[in-house]
Protein backbone atom coordinates (compact mmCIF):
# COMPACT_ATOMS: atom_id res chain seq x y z
CA UNK A 1 0.00 0.00 0.00
CA UNK A 2 1.31 3.35 -0.60
CA UNK A 3 1.97 5.79 1.80
CA UNK A 4 -0.49 9.03 1.23
CA UNK A 5 -0.12 12.95 2.64
CA UNK A 6 -3.27 15.08 2.94
CA UNK A 7 -3.17 18.74 3.15
CA UNK A 8 -5.42 21.09 5.65
CA UNK A 9 -6.64 24.26 4.81
CA UNK A 10 -9.39 26.36 7.20
CA UNK A 11 -12.51 27.69 5.81
CA UNK A 12 -15.60 29.17 7.50
CA UNK A 13 -18.94 28.52 6.46
CA UNK A 14 -22.37 30.81 7.36
CA UNK A 15 -25.46 29.98 7.36
CA UNK A 16 -28.58 31.67 8.76
CA UNK A 17 -30.42 28.56 9.60
CA UNK A 18 -27.82 26.52 12.00
CA UNK A 19 -24.12 25.97 12.30
CA UNK A 20 -24.70 22.56 10.65
CA UNK A 21 -25.53 24.41 7.35
CA UNK A 22 -22.90 26.27 7.68
CA UNK A 23 -20.22 23.72 8.02
CA UNK A 24 -21.86 21.61 5.07
CA UNK A 25 -21.52 25.23 3.04
CA UNK A 26 -18.07 25.42 3.54
CA UNK A 27 -17.32 21.52 2.78
CA UNK A 28 -19.53 22.06 -0.35
CA UNK A 29 -17.67 24.96 -1.81
CA UNK A 30 -14.27 23.12 -1.34
CA UNK A 31 -15.70 20.33 -3.13
CA UNK A 32 -16.19 23.12 -6.49
CA UNK A 33 -12.18 23.28 -6.48
CA UNK A 34 -10.64 20.46 -4.41
CA UNK A 35 -10.53 16.51 -5.17
CA UNK A 36 -10.81 14.06 -2.80
CA UNK A 37 -11.71 15.45 -0.39
CA UNK A 38 -11.21 13.03 3.10
CA UNK A 39 -12.41 14.96 6.71
CA UNK A 40 -14.12 17.84 8.25
CA UNK A 41 -13.25 18.70 11.35
CA UNK A 42 -15.19 21.86 13.25
CA UNK A 43 -13.18 24.28 14.66
CA UNK A 44 -15.35 26.58 15.91
CA UNK A 45 -18.55 27.85 15.99
CA UNK A 46 -19.45 31.29 16.58
CA UNK A 47 -22.88 33.85 16.19
CA UNK A 48 -23.23 37.02 14.17
CA UNK A 49 -26.03 39.32 16.42
CA UNK A 50 -27.63 42.39 15.17
CA UNK A 51 -29.70 44.75 17.35
CA UNK A 52 -29.73 41.50 19.84
CA UNK A 53 -31.23 39.29 17.45
CA UNK A 54 -28.89 35.89 16.32
CA UNK A 55 -29.03 36.26 12.66
CA UNK A 56 -26.34 33.73 11.54
CA UNK A 57 -24.14 30.79 12.14
CA UNK A 58 -20.94 30.55 11.41
CA UNK A 59 -18.56 27.30 11.59
CA UNK A 60 -15.05 27.37 10.84
CA UNK A 61 -14.12 23.83 9.60
CA UNK A 62 -10.52 22.68 9.08
CA UNK A 63 -10.64 20.12 5.40
CA UNK A 64 -8.37 17.34 4.62
CA UNK A 65 -7.83 16.26 1.05
CA UNK A 66 -5.02 14.13 -0.71
CA UNK A 67 -1.74 16.22 -1.51
CA UNK A 68 -0.41 15.96 -5.01
CA UNK A 69 2.70 18.34 -5.84
CA UNK A 70 1.80 21.72 -7.42
CA UNK A 71 -1.46 21.79 -5.62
Amino acid sequence: MAESVYKIIELVGTSTESWEKAATAAVNRASESLRDLRVAEISSQDLVIENGKVTAFRSKVKVSFKYEPGS
